[in-house]
């Protein structure tokens, strides 16, 4: 059941980090945000890494409250949380944005389309008409894009 519990939320937090990337990041919180679409390289941090707290935090305290207090239901809830945290890391900060130089080409189509989708979000510098805001889930046509390029 906590496997369930965990998958769940994981995929959940793709829904949430996209309405929280779409209404909070390009909406009342941009002032933290914008640095990550006008990025300087001679800064490691950006103020856009204040956003790592608001999924770590609920995270942390899921699993230390829920282990505490056998609420087992919620520190499953803090893991799905934190695996969409690692994901998110793995995939957006050392994937597409290469900030630690871990690993850099692939040929697998859906982490390319993935990555297209992203710089496509990137191509909008302003807070408006952004598009493409999740992180895992791709539109179709970026993955058709790629796929074709294999197909050809």
């Amino acid at each position: 059941m906590g496997f369930i519990i965990i998958f769940l939320t994981f995929w959940g937090m793709e829904f949430m980090a996209w309405l929280t990337h779409k209404y909070v990041m390009h909406g009342f919180l941009w002032n933290l945000h914008f640095d990550h679409h006008t990025p300087n390289k001679e800064v490691f941090f950006e103020k856009n890494d204040a956003f790592f707290l608001i999924y770590a935090i609920p995270s942390w305290l899921c699993i230390m409250l829920g282990s505490m207090y056998g609420y087992w239901t919620v520190m499953y809830i803090g893991f799905g949380i934190l695996a969409y945290g690692l994901a998110y890391f793995l995939v957006h900060e050392v994937f597409i944005h290469q900030r630690f130089k871990w690993f850099r080409n692939t040929e697998n189509v859906y982490l390319k389309a993935i990555r297209r989708a992203h710089k496509v979000h990137h191509k909008h510098r302003g807070k408006e008409e952004g598009e493409c805001f999740g992180m895992l889930i791709v539109p179709w046509k970026f993955l058709r894009q790629e796929l074709k390029k294999v197909n050809v």
